[in-house]
């Protein structure tokens, strides 16, 4: 294979694999159902069964039942509690802008008719309240005020015959952890034995389309000191398929969607956590009506007659940011997937992180990444483009042996291989290069594909969020006229066919970045420009140099 056939291979590789999900989604449309599922706004019964010594009392399947509604405001949420359980059935997020309109809080959580999504809690044992119970606070209307550092939300519901139950929602003044916290006092004659349960409900549906049909993960996730990070897809709880640690005394489980995660933190940093002693117990599962359940269910302590028990789990709601996420809980930075080029991605955003907290912008950060990438690849691309220049100034011989041999294909190639031993050129030398850059680019694609603190943020002029595509499709443009210069300084192929193919390969290849991050598209159009000036540079020396031998 020579090197212009490796070339045509590579890029239409890269190609297919981006485009492979919009063609398989396209000709084989039940492929996509099974991933969005219709979302009617239903609860179903706890998948549990209670701890030995106690009698759940059976929940039935039926849509979310709606009480009264509690108003929340923070400088971090605003937010909905539902009296019916006393769930968090909506949840807005103050500092980050909805999808194509930044000025409007993203939403979370929320029970519409289109959507379901909600943060659910309960007790396990004879008469004690569940989601299903019904709640009351002392007031409908709760809001963080001026020099306030928490707000406590609390919320009571009767048990069984001398039992009372608190639940409370403890908000923190710039924190996306939500503290909800139990507290069940016994007042009657005999010891009570209960379990927790903490779950997230929501549909199968996307957030926010990606273009290309590349998608980050959506669904469920696990982590445990065993299991380490596990993500379960929805069509796997469907058919019953999930694959996840069961039982564990520490980690978390989530809920993840593109650029935003929620989480029930098992164990936070420097804490036992709720499970203590004992083994809680994760639990993913499909619920009727095409919804999906993630929780973790806790036994907890015998609280013996007249005695109190007080116990929690933390609650994130929020971005998947790097620096917000580590110090809440071992592993929950990991929910910012980069899939199966993590290794290489988690170090460029790094990186790049660190460029930007010197230069305060995301797109000239991108750029000095690049110039970076370029001078550590430097070597590589020299030699490529040294081979390159040789098998261009070899072209007007290429074209002789062609006129020479004609049609026999196979004199040709061994005119051809014995030319190359004859000038030392290695007709690949131009490729391998190109080859080893690829695990970088596409890793480089994910990292600004998950990144959420490059959301919405602007760079220079018309470019106003570097995670969406130009435009104007001013960059992609540019990246075709940079890919079109790059081909007029590389050889040309002896096969017409191959020439022809090269010439509209800029093109070609060219369409996939009108839908492309800008963020990807500035790197590629910078990483091209820098290219360009280094290949011309050691055209020039090589074709000088062979003048001045023939001379």
């Amino acid at each position: 294979m020579d090197s212009k056939k490796l070339t045509i291979f590579v890029l239409i590789s890269v190609v297919l694999m981006f485009g492979w999900e919009t063609l398989m989604d396209r000709f084989y449309p039940e492929r996509k159902a099974q991933r969005v599922v219709a979302s009617a706004p239903v609860a179903a019964s706890v998948p549990v069964a209670a701890p030995a010594g106690t009698a759940a009392t059976p929940l039935d399947t039926g849509r979310l039942l709606r009480g009264q509604r509690i108003a929340v405001k923070t400088d971090m949420f605003v937010a909905e509690i539902d009296s019916t359980g006393a769930d968090l059935r909506k949840v807005e997020l103050v500092k980050h802008g909805e999808a194509g309109n930044p000025k409007k809080p993203f939403v979370l959580l929320m029970d519409s008719p289109e959507r379901t999504f909600v943060a659910q809690t309960g007790l396990l044992g004879e008469g004690l309240p569940t989601h299903k119970s019904e709640f009351k606070a002392a007031q409908t209307a709760y809001q963080l005020a001026d020099g306030q550092n928490e707000l406590a939300v609390r919320l009571e519901a009767a048990g069984p015959e001398g039992v009372k139950v608190a639940k409370t929602y403890v908000f923190k003044r710039g924190s996306y952890v939500v503290d909800v916290k139990y507290e069940i006092n016994n007042g009657s004659a005999k010891p009570l034995t209960a379990s927790a349960y903490y779950r997230f409900l929501r549909d199968g549906h996307k957030e926010e389309s990606q273009g290309m049909g590349t998608s980050t993960f959506t669904g469920p996730a696990v982590y445990t000191d065993e299991g380490k990070f596990q993500k379960v897809e929805f069509d796997q709880l469907a058919e019953n398929k999930g694959k996840y640690v069961e039982k564990a005394k520490d980690g978390w489980v989530a809920m993840l969607q593109h650029y935003f995660a929620t989480a029930w933190i098992v164990s936070p940093t420097g804490s036992e956590g709720i499970c203590g002693a004992q083994v809680c117990r994760y639990d993913l599962k499909k619920q009727p009506d095409g919804l999906f359940s993630a929780g973790v269910i806790a036994d907890l302590p015998q609280i013996a007659a007249g005695s109190k028990l007080e116990t929690g789990v933390p609650l994130f709601l929020g971005p998947e940011d790097t620096r917000v996420l580590k110090p809440i809980a071992p592993g929950l930075d990991l929910v910012k997937d980069y899939g199966w080029v993590t290794i290489i991605a988690t170090p460029l955003f790094w990186l790049l992180e660190k460029l930007h907290a010197i230069v305060g912008n995301w797109g000239w950060a991108i750029i000095l990444l690049t110039v970076l990438i370029k001078a550590a690849f430097f070597p590589l691309s020299a030699a490529s483009y040294r081979s390159m220049a040789k098998m261009r100034v070899l072209a007007p011989r290429m074209e002789a042996l062609k006129k020479r041999y004609g049609d026999d294909k196979m004199k040709m190639q061994q005119a051809m291989m014995a030319m190359y031993k004859e000038e030392k050129v290695n007709p690949l030398g131009g490729c391998l290069p190109m080859l080893i850059q690829i695990p970088v680019f596409i890793a480089l694609y994910w990292t600004l594909l998950a990144s959420v603190e490059i959301r919405q943020a602007p760079w220079l002029g018309w470019i106003v969020d570097l995670s969406s595509k130009d435009p104007y499709y001013i960059l992609p443009v540019l990246m075709t006229i940079s890919m079109y210069v790059q081909s007029l300084l590389s050889p040309p192929p002896p096969d017409p066919m191959q020439a022809k193919i090269m010439k509209i390969m800029p093109l070609a290849f060219s369409v996939m970045f009108f839908m492309f991050p800008a963020g990807l598209v500035l790197y590629w159009v910078v990483n091209n420009t820098l290219s360009i000036l280094q290949q011309w540079i050691i055209t020039r020396q090589i074709e000088s140099g062979e003048k001045a031998a023939k001379a």
